[in-house]
């Protein structure tokens, strides 16, 4: 069986394994060479972001029929941006990879932190104080709503079939546990994987408490495209010049208790001088 034809039926149970597998497998990775020490309730803390996790598979669990007849609709008419010219396979999939990356996941996440009532919705993501590979899937439901949408507009826009799809699904998740990670690579090893995708060092400084870092390193799987839109940021010591964390709720209760992190987007926004959308 080829890449093709396993993705085109890949299993229920195969997707729940590289989605559990990737989160058990860098779990002990953290505790073997963490950046940062679990001086936190990291069962607890664990819980309420693999709450968000579930109501993240169920919003993309209801959008998966408009998805899959898209995708259908798309290849099965030569659609698509990846559709106009025959390449290999190889390059059939980076390519595809690179167009749902962009627009699914690069974009969207670059818009919610312009618009303001997105990005109340977004900040129950950034305030996570102790990120994780448990972090990765920390999304509000709205905003998952959000990135389904962008998701399903990126399928249309590239004309990507259904396999290429999980491909992406599959690999962006890994990613996604991966850069969000609490573990320390070596420097050398950290900068040379983020010429091509997002580190974990490059992906912690998105998470820094206070502007500006919170405004860059959207990116997901490819790191190229905060590069070529100049929003690329580094420190020199992640360990010692990040602080983890979202300036309007640095309160470890306010941060863990999935009630509050549900209700906050709903509140009345009161920006601090150093936040998003603060008043000049």
């Amino acid at each position: 069986m080829n890449l093709v034809e396993y993705f085109d039926t890949i299993p229920s149970s195969h997707r729940t394994f590289i989605l559990v597998g990737g989160l058990v497998f860098f779990w002990m990775i953290e505790s073997i060479i963490p950046l940062f020490k679990r001086n936190y309730k990291y069962i607890k803390h664990a819980g309420a972001n693999l709450f968000f996790t579930l109501t993240t598979i169920g919003v993309n669990f209801a959008f998966a029929y408009l998805i899959v007849f898209a995708s259908d609709y798309m290849y099965e008419n030569k659609y698509g941006i990846i559709n106009l010219i025959a390449m290999p396979l190889w390059l059939y999939v980076i390519t595809g990879c690179m167009v749902l990356d962009l627009i699914g996941a690069y974009f969207i996440h670059f818009i919610q932190h312009k618009i303001k009532w997105m990005w109340k919705f977004h900040i129950v993501h950034h305030s996570d104080m102790h990120v994780d590979t448990t972090t990765a899937n920390r999304h509000h439901p709205v905003e998952s709503l959000f990135r389904a949408a962008f998701t399903l507009i990126a399928v249309i826009v590239a004309g990507a079939p259904m396999w290429l799809v999980m491909v992406y699904q599959s690999v962006s998740a890994v990613l996604s546990q991966f850069n969000h990670a609490n573990i320390s690579l070596p420097r050398w090893i950290d900068t040379s994987i983020s010429w091509i995708i997002v580190s974990p060092n490059m992906h912690k400084v998105h998470h820094h408490y206070i502007q500006p870092l919170t405004d860059t390193n959207y990116g997901n799987i490819f790191s190229i495209w905060d590069r070529i839109f100049r929003t690329f940021a580094k420190v020199k010591d992640t360990k010692k010049d990040i602080v983890y964390g979202i300036d309007l709720m640095m309160k470890e209760k306010d941060s863990q208790e999935v009630g509050n992190l549900l209700a906050m987007p709903f509140k009345n926004y009161q920006p601090l001088s150093t936040s998003k959308f603060a008043e000049k």
